[in-house]
This record gives C-alpha cells, sequence and structure tokens, in this order.
C-alpha cells in the first residue's frame, strides 16, 4: 500500500467509510428504484432488502469511521504510543474485503456473505485487539469512556455474529437480536460515548468558555440505550417509552449544557450541536410512538423516529466528525467551506424528508428515493473533497 495511505489509523478507515457511505445508498437507491418504480427489474436477493439495507449500515459502513476516529484518539487520551500499521492495516484490509464479499455475495450467492461475515469478524477482531493493547498498555486513570467504548465495539462484533449464524441457521431471533445489539448496544453507546467526550472539548476550545460535563446524563443514556434494545428484543414495544422518555431527557440536558444556541458562532462545531440535538428528538418521537401504542394500539410514525435517529443523528455527527478528523489530521485548516455547509443543512433536508415519508398521508416510496438521492447529493461532494487527503502527505509536512 501507498506509504502515505498507511501513514494514520484514520487515514485507511475513513477511506473505507467514505467510500461505503456512496456504495450503500447506490445498492439502497437501485432497490428501492426496482420496488417503485420498475418493478420489472426487481431482483431475487439472498437476504430480506432491510436485512441487507441493516448490515451495509450497521456493520459495513459506520465501523470505519469508528475505528478510523478510535485508534487515533485512544493513545491520545490515555497518554499511550500510537497505534502502529502492523495492527490497523490488516484490520481494515480484512473489513474492507468482507464489504466488498458482500456487495459480490448479493448477486452471485450466499457462501460469499458468509465469508463476508467471516472476513469483516476477523478485521473487526484485530481491530479490537490494537484498542485493547492502548487500554492495558497504558496507565491507570480515568478510562470510563475508552472502557465504555471497548465493550460497546464487543457487543458490536457479537451482533455481527449472530447475523452469521442467522445465515446459517435462518433462526429468526438471532436476526433480531443482531440488528437491536448493533443498534442500541453498539451504535447509539459509540456515538452518545464520543460525543460526551469530545463535544465538550471542542465547544471549549472553539469558544473559550467553560462546558459541563456531567456524567449522569450518560450513564442514563448508556443504561436507557441497552434497556430499549432488550425490550424491543422481547417484542415489548408498548413499554420502549420506559426507556425512552429518561433518555431523551438526558440528551436533551445535555444538548442544553454543551450551548447549542452558542454553537452556531463556530459552523463546524455546530454541525456536532446539531447532530446531537437530533438524538433527544428521535427518542422523543420513540416515546410518543410507545406511548400512542400503549393507549391506542398500532404505531403511528411508521420508522420515522428510527430515520430521526439515523440520519438526523448518526450521519450528521460522521460529518462533523469525519470533516474535523480528516482536517486536522491533514494538515489542513479548521475551517469549513460553502460547500460543506450546504452539504449540512442538506442532510437535515435529508432527514426531514425520510421523515415526512413516512407521516405524511402520500405514496412514501417517492419520499424514500428522494432521501436516498439527498443522501449521495451530500455524501458524493464530501467523499470527492476529502478522499484524496486520505493519500496525500499532509499540507503542513508533519507525519501522520
Amino acid at each position: 500500500m501507498p506509504k502515505n495511505f498507511i501513514a494514520a489509523p484514520h487515514r485507511v478507515m475513513f477511506f473505507g467509510g467514505a467510500v461505503q457511505t456512496l456504495l450503500v445508498m447506490l445498492w439502497w437507491l437501485f432497490e428501492l428504484s426496482t420496488r417503485y418504480l420498475w418493478p420489472q427489474y426487481t431482483v431475487a436477493w439472498p437476504l430480506f432488502p432491510t436485512a441487507i439495507h441493516s448490515w451495509l449500515l450497521l456493520f459495513g459502513m459506520l465501523p470505519f469511521f469508528f475505528f478510523g476516529f478510535l485508534m487515533t484518539t485512544f493513545p491520545r487520551w490515555m497518554a499511550g504510543h500510537e497505534i502502529p500499521p502492523q495492527r490497523f492495516v490488516p484490520a481494515f484490509a480484512f473489513m474492507f474485503a468482507g464489504v466488498l464479499l458482500f456487495y459480490a455475495g448479493l448477486f452471485f450467492g450466499r457462501v460469499l456473505l458468509l465469508l463476508a461475515d467471516i472476513s469483516l469478524l476477523t478485521g473487526w477482531a484485530i481491530g479490537l485487539y490494537a484498542l485493547l493493547r492502548v487500554l492495558l498498555d497504558t496507565r491507570p486513570g480515568d478510562k470510563r469512556h475508552t472502557v465504555v467504548l471497548f465493550i460497546a465495539f464487543l457487543i458490536g462484533w457479537m451482533a455481527l455474529a449472530s447475523f452469521l449464524l442467522w445465515q446459517l441457521s435462518d433462526r429468526h431471533a438471532l436476526l433480531q437480536f443482531s440488528l437491536r445489539a448493533a443498534l442500541w448496544g453498539f451504535v447509539l453507546p459509540v456515538f452518545t460515548t464520543v460525543a460526551h467526550r469530545m463535544i465538550p472539548f471542542f465547544t471549549n476550545s472553539a469558544l473559550q468558555q467553560d462546558v459541563p460535563r456531567p456524567f449522569w446524563p450518560w450513564w442514563t443514556i448508556l443504561a436507557s440505550s441497552l434497556a430499549h434494545g432488550v425490550l424491543e428484543f422481547f417484542n415489548l414495544s408498548a413499554w420502549l417509552w420506559l426507556a425512552d422518555v429518561p433518555l431523551a431527557i438526558s440528551a436533551l440536558t445535555l444538548t442544553y449544557l454543551w450551548g447549542f444556541r452558542r454553537s452556531f458562532s463556530n459552523p463546524l462545531l455546530a454541525v456536532l450541536h446539531v447532530g446531537y440535538a437530533w438524538l433527544g428528538i428521535a427518542m422523543l418521537m420513540f416515546a410518543a410512538q410507545s406511548l400512542w401504542l400503549l393507549l391506542q394500539g398500532g404505531y403511528i410514525w411508521g420508522l420515522a423516529p428510527l430515520h430521526a435517529l439515523t440520519l438526523g443523528c448518526y450521519a450528521t455527527i460522521i460529518i462533523g466528525m469525519g470533516t474535523r478528523v480528516t482536517l486536522g489530521h491533514s494538515g489542513l485548516p479548521f475551517v469549513i467551506d460553502t460547500r460543506v455547509k450546504l452539504m449540512f443543512a442538506g442532510m437535515q433536508g435529508v432527514a426531514m424528508v425520510r421523515i415526512a415519508a413516512d407521516l405524511l398521508p402520500v405514496n412514501s416510496g417517492y419520499g424514500y428515493l428522494l432521501a436516498a438521492l439527498g443522501w449521495l447529493a451530500c455524501f458524493g461532494p464530501w467523499a470527492w473533497r476529502y478522499l484524496p487527503a486520505y493519500w496525500r502527505p499532509r499540507a503542513d509536512g508533519q507525519p501522520g
């Protein structure tokens, strides 16, 4: 591999994540188009389309960004040694090969899908070992965030293993466990833990203001997220509000304490604050839907709360964190231009379109298609702009 490309873990991992932001939605756009516009071209996929969509996002895209960020920050948070290429390059190679095998398996058979899972699990395990070595080799100190993140990654690995077992056994409970564990035991804990560790730090640095970082909302969010996943797994959706209300209150409390309104004086910082604000909004929607199900029966909003969480919160934070890390570790100034601002604003529109598709009494299929196109319109220019930074030398001449 080129020397510059493997000079730092964020380069290879963010490359994989950036490529996946395009490939996952190109496949989904193709699937939606054959479903709603040209049914005569519908493909008989080897797995449920929704399972494929979930795999590609939860296991095939987000982990690249997660590993790229944490392999860079773990040593800095704990004053440890940088993770060497001998550990992060094989992790990336197995993970990226797994993703490519998964796409091939969609068209050429289930055996390739199984090999994709095994390859991704192998790369994930190598990445986990790299993070574990940092945890074990550094001096004792405040490692609450890093320990929680490592446990979340273990849950994510087990969720992917469960997906593999579902493919082998066709036991639906394994698929349900896989998706719930991935979303509520892995992805949400990672996002909220990184946010709890970094948003106050970035806000302090950018605005020169003392921003509080209480721990009780963070612990509440973690516990509530796990509780939500357990309740969903046991089909107790009418009682999800018991977990979702405290999660929403805690997330909105942090949004307020961290200075949501003040953040708009710094556009790159505002992206992170807006993304995190979506977490509280999404969980209020989940809570309202659960209460309606308990009191009246039926789902009133469909998947709207889920997409408020995934498109509003997760995609926006990926934009903010991905841009910040790419700029900072490429020796470029922390300044975003009009195109990146438009991308951020566009992603808010994508989230609203996808939410509206489930709320408005119209043909929702066109809303799904419009949201997928909007995603590509946002992440396409972002990938075009920042992908070259992963194989070029740093602009400031520094190593890394």
